[in-house]
């Protein structure tokens, strides 16, 4: 839940249950008008020798969350889970092994390096709770510290201030719903506050310091990430100014960056349209210019360190295309990266090296691993600084993912990424497993999906459908499953399963489901509110009802519910109708239950819940709960029991002849 990131009809109840819709819901198509595709043009590609790859070597492949410059330009401080923990290790980008720099059990990740080249702080929280804490270990090795030890209060993503003295970041008491922003002087240990929020469902958060070190570029923005402005916060003062407009609370406007002389500010806008795109905001003047207009979704990551250059991100149906804008000339270069995505969640890479000679940039696709890449900028050339994957695993024997759209059951265009085995026979004989996505404002893109690899190379066709409430088309297709969370979104998930049937390679009554977070939440609903459609599921830390998920969420949990479904009071028909409790009792396939102990935003009760109903009612059904992790799993050995579980579950539902394992 709670990722980031559009206003359609709504369905009617009968209608639904009907498998119909009446004529006078709209059809959302969502931007950029695309060609749907004829089902029969998918194919199964021969490939002598073709096996299952190994779910151990798959997690054994390793990857990074996050990462930053040292000062000297000479490497990169990374995130990576080497040794099946995400720690910190140095990355030379010329070559070499990386160098380990801390050790915990617990996740690190958040990382900046102080530009005296003296210290690297990040932040960690202990057993997945999402109460972090800030910690400095020196750049050369040694001893971690705990900056800020509290155990009430969370601290997120710090920014070195220019002089290396201080570190801005994000803070939340335990009890609150709203982020605010601090400084921590390094030399005192002293903690400032600069910002009070009273609005519960609008937070703070940090872009960066200004060149000379006298101001903070931030965001402040509602929790679901619609609504959006920038602010400049006066150090010396505490004075905050808003920069960009918020007219009828409706705006948004989020920053990546700022420039080294503080004129310019990289940004994220919104267009009346709905469209989000990379533009440029001029301090002196207060104006705002798109960079590259496009109605595909666009970002802003990092200037070039003589704020000469800009980097953004267009997302074209979940692929990245990188370009580079020229502030002087106004002119964008398309720079020739490999396809898939080549951007991270925080807008920290694509990057520029402080010489600016190269933009280091993360790579992967769907048959692709997780690699750091090293783009030359003069000789137009890009080629990886990591090599994070085992020898088992080799892309061009991982089938490749396929971009597919198709009508919903209104009409509505979805976008779906398929990955389809080797070897198939098309004679309908295939079982097929429906992956939804976490969110629900979330996106399917084209990264290294383990779940997908591993069933496809097993045999199983899959789709990961972008169903209405996903980001990346358009704030109207983002918006069109508020309030009806499990309605329409969950029809663009069964037209997906129909999309494969209707390929020819695929069995209907041999069809899964999987998910974490929303997407277990999506499983659920599919297999409980349409169970005729499914075979078996497989849920990880996913919603069951809605009003104890209100009742035991964390405050700012609380605000992103109400967003979605309204007050659980005034709104009880809603949370009823979107909550699987609702429908449990119909559910008539098998379903594995996947759960962390310490989950902070769907709660261990949620799983209980499930198995209690299903078990009181007779169904099948079987759970396991992960100690000391939290919302999603992040410890290597969780990780493999996890996949082996959720394969071994569909190989017995969904390889046996049809309703044979139901009999059981």
């Amino acid at each position: 839940m709670m990722n980031n990131y559009h206003k359609a009809g709504r369905y009617a109840a009968a209608a639904l249950l009907l498998g119909h819709v009446a004529a006078a819901v709209p059809v959302l198509e969502g931007p950029p008008p695309r060609a749907i595709t004829d089902p029969k043009s998918l194919t199964s590609v021969a490939l002598p020798g073709a096996v299952a790859v190994p779910i151990a070597d798959l997690f054994s492949t390793r990857e990074s969350w996050d990462a930053a410059w040292n000062a000297d330009g000479t490497g990169l401080i990374a995130d990576l889970n080497l040794t099946g923990r995400h720690n910190l290790w140095k990355v030379p980008v010329h070559g070499g092994f990386p160098q380990q720099l801390t050790q915990s059990d617990d996740r690190q990740f958040g990382i900046t390096a102080s530009p005296d080249g003296a210290w690297v702080v990040y932040q960690s929280d202990p057993a997945g709770t999402e109460i972090f804490d800030l910690f400095a270990v020196p750049a050369q090795g040694g001893a971690a510290v705990n900056l800020t030890h509290s155990a009430e209060v969370s601290e997120r993503a710090p920014r070195f201030s220019p002089d290396s003295k201080m570190i801005a970041f994000a803070q939340r008491r335990k009890t609150e719903p709203s982020f605010n922003i601090a400084i921590l002087d390094l030399g005192s240990r002293q903690v400032r506050v600069l910002t009070d929020e009273r609005n519960p469902m609008l937070g703070w958060a940090v872009v960066g310091f200004t060149g000379d070190g006298r101001q903070l570029i931030v965001n402040r923005a509602n929790i679901e990430q619609t609504v959006s402005a920038v602010w400049r916060i006066d150090l010396a003062s505490g004075a905050a100014t808003q920069l960009t407009p918020l007219e009828n609370k409706q705006q948004y406007n989020s920053a990546s960056d700022v420039s080294a002389d503080g004129r310019w500010i990289a940004l994220t806008t919104e267009t009346p349209a709905g469209d989000r795109q990379a533009a440029l905001l001029d301090t002196s003047t207060g104006k705002i210019r798109l960079l590259q207009p496009d109605h595909w979704e666009q970002k802003t990551t990092r200037f070039s360190a003589d704020g000469r250059h800009l980097l953004l991100v267009s997302n074209v149906d979940g692929r990245d295309i990188v370009m580079n804008y020229d502030l002087s000339t106004g002119k964008t270069e398309v720079l020739p990266l490999p396809p898939g995505v080549n951007s991270d969640y925080s807008t920290h890479f694509p990057s520029f090296s402080p010489d600016g000679a190269a933009i280091v940039f993360p790579h992967e696709s769907g048959n692709t691993p997780f690699d750091y890449w090293r783009y030359d900028v003069a000789a137009k050339t890009a080629a990886p600084i990591t090599r994070l994957a085992l020898a088992s695993i080799d892309p061009s024997r991982i089938p490749s993912t396929q971009t597919v759209h198709y009508r919903s059951i209104d009409g509505t265009v979805v976008s779906a990424l398929v990955w389809m085995p080797f070897n198939l026979a098309r004679d309908g004989s295939a079982p097929a497993v429906v992956l939804p996505h976490g969110g629900p404002t979330g996106q399917t893109t084209d990264r290294f999906d383990r779940t997908a690899i591993a069933l496809a190379s097993r045999g199983y066709v899959v789709i990961a459908p972008n169903p209405r409430g996903s980001t990346g088309y358009g704030r109207a297709f983002e918006a069109a499953n508020r309030r009806d969370l499990g309605g329409g979104d969950l029809q663009d998930e069964i037209f997906g399963a129909k999309f494969l049937t209707a390929t020819g390679y695929v069995d209907p009554s041999r069809i899964g489901i999987t998910g974490g977070s929303y997407g277990g939440y999506m499983t659920l609903m599919a297999v409980a509110k349409t169970p005729d459609q499914w075979a078996a599921g497989v849920e990880e830390f996913g919603i069951v009802n809605w009003f104890s998920m209100y009742e035991r969420g964390t405050a700012d949990l609380r605000q992103y519910l109400i967003g979605l479904l309204g007050d659980p009071v005034k709104d009880k028909a809603v949370y009823e109708a979107a909550s699987p409790l609702t429908y449990l009792q119909n559910t008539k396939a098998p379903v594995l239950v996947l759960q962390g102990e310490n989950d902070p935003r769907v709660p261990r009760g949620e799983a209980a819940q499930v198995v209690e109903k299903l078990q009181a009612t007779g169904h099948v059904v079987d759970a396991h709960y992960y100690p000391a992790e939290g919302h999603g799993f992040s410890k290597r050995e969780n990780e493999i029991d996890a996949l082996e579980r959720t394969v071994a579950w569909f190989d017995r539902y969904l390889k046996q002849p049809a309703g044979k394992a139901l009999q059981e």
